[in-house]
């Protein structure tokens, strides 16, 4: 995209639009009780009675910030449960789904604030979220897990995977000195790509005893 376009994008984006961009970088940044309406609006350049235009109160900011994000990174998903699947799909969405959080890693990030300080709209984010996670009727070529088959493990499976991927861009640049590399640089993408990839090979690859 040249500048000319780019500025172009940027200068038809709506007041709504902006508001969100800004409450979701916020909110990701700080946690829900720690944002204000008043640093949204600073966000923005606005003055704050012009967010109650868009917006009614914080929560339904915050909701709207939730809805826009789910509606995005639950799509992998959503296609994946559709029908059965192969282990080839799986790590295809998988990618995408890992992409996705480098490419914006605002989600986990809220949601480690939710986890840690709560907030509204938790029970929507565990519904629409976390839920079909575990309760997808899709099935994998060939059954279950191997390595797990009916030992109840499945769920915490699904679990140790999502937080893989969601923690990494969380904790990551914490480790940026000693990789000595930019966590969200395409080398590290391709990194944390070719990690996530083999551990879930070595799942479904391993018989067990």
């Amino acid at each position: 995209m040249t500048i000319a376009n780019l500025s172009t994008s940027v200068s038809t984006q709506t007041t709504s639009e902006k508001i969100l961009d800004a409450a979701e970088g916020l909110f990701a940044g700080s946690g829900y009780a720690a944002t204000s309406l008043a640093d949204v609006a600073d966000v923005v350049g606005i003055r704050t009675p012009s967010l109650y235009n868009h917006f009614r109160n914080k929560e339904a900011l915050y909701g709207a910030v939730l809805d826009r994000l789910i509606d995005s990174f639950s799509a992998p998903l959503y296609e994946l449960g559709q029908t059965e699947v192969t282990l080839e799909q799986v790590m295809g969405q998988l990618e995408s789904v890992v992409r996705q959080h480098h490419a914006n890693p605002n989600l986990a990030r809220l949601l480690q604030h939710a986890a840690l300080s709560g907030g509204p709209h938790t029970d929507e984010l565990i519904d629409r979220l976390f839920r079909p996670m575990f309760s997808s009727p899709s099935k994998l070529e060939g059954g279950n897990i191997p390595m797990l088959g009916d030992s109840g493990l499945q769920p915490w499976a699904v679990m140790a995977f999502n937080n893989l991927v969601m923690s990494y861009v969380t904790m990551a640049p914490m480790y940026s000195d000693v990789l000595g590399l930019d966590p969200f640089s395409e080398e590290a993408l391709e990194n944390q790509l070719t990690l996530v990839k083999s551990l879930l090979q070595a799942v479904f690859e391993y018989k067990g005893a």
